[in-house]
């Protein structure tokens, strides 16, 4: 039996993020507690690293550092252990998520990152890349109706914080329903969460997602599709999918992983939402 994590992940997909810093700092953390912000995904560290710096500590947050790490910053200094031992937020900015799997993934640092997720009651939280980096898989490559060919999506391991999910962010934005279903269809033990811009998830215990946002969140379940023509056509060819399941999210309801189930929340629940 799985584990279930004690951690708290928000993802973001894309787009003003000053929702998401004032979420995480109205809900999830004092003006005292440790902000680690982690600026491996984008190429430019110094400006990004720095932006969120300062909108947190707009927010009253006291603790606020940023880390990059790259080919010339290894992520298992001691000094970026030491303080990630003791970040009771991390967040992990946009740019290239393949970035993140590539300077962080398997590193002492990661697994301390997943240890304290599953263990302790820390935050993890990322808008764009570092939100689609967040599973144990990641969609990476796949661009509008060439999404819908045999062979154009591509995906990889992510940071493996949450296990069979899929998560595509600038979903609607850049149309990216293609890719999605293509990925779910490919591995329907997965889930697809697509988030469009200025709108999230919070997810509990590793089950529960909750929306939160301006916009729409897009849930594929591939467990029922009855028929696909994925291992009958070639490379390049375009796919038939019969029966995949797809519900459209919006803030006040929520979507169980486990029982694959979509809930609209009490309004009692949803009177304590945070507001974005």
């Amino acid at each position: 039996m799985m584990q279930t994590p004690k951690g708290t992940l928000i993802a973001l997909g894309g787009g003003d993020d000053d929702g998401l810093i004032s979420l995480i700092r109205s809900e999830l953390c004092s003006v005292d507690s440790h902000i680690e912000v982690i600026t491996t995904a984008t190429l430019e560290p110094m400006e990004s690293g720095q932006a969120y710096k300062e909108a947190f500590e707009e927010l009253g947050c006291s603790s606020v550092r940023f880390m990059h790490i790259d080919e010339d910053n290894e992520a298992d200094k001691p000094d970026n252990l030491a303080r990630i031992a003791k970040a009771e937020v991390i967040f992990f900015t946009g740019g290239n998520q393949l970035r993140l799997k590539e300077f962080l993934g398997g590193t002492q640092l990661h697994q301390l990152m997943q240890r304290r997720y599953l263990e302790e009651e820390i935050t993890i939280a990322g808008t764009s890349a570092g939100a689609a980096a967040m599973s144990d898989r990641m969609i990476y490559e796949g661009y509008g109706s060439y999404s819908l060919m045999k062979g154009e999506v591509k995906t990889t391991d992510g940071l493996s914080f949450i296990q069979n999910v899929f998560i595509d962010t600038h979903f609607t934005e850049r149309g990216r329903f293609g890719r999605l279903a293509h990925a779910v269809t490919k591995r329907p033990q997965f889930i697809g969460i697509g988030l469009g811009e200025e709108t999230g998830i919070i997810i509990k215990g590793g089950n529960h997602v909750e929306v939160f946002g301006t916009g729409v969140v897009t849930i594929m379940d591939g467990a029922h599709v009855r028929y696909s023509n994925l291992d009958e056509v070639d490379e390049g060819d375009p796919i038939a999918i019969e029966n995949l399941t797809m519900h459209l999210l919006v803030e006040g309801h929520e979507y169980c992983l486990s029982d694959r189930a979509f809930r609209k929340l009490s309004q009692q629940k949803k009177s304590t939402s945070p507001k974005v």
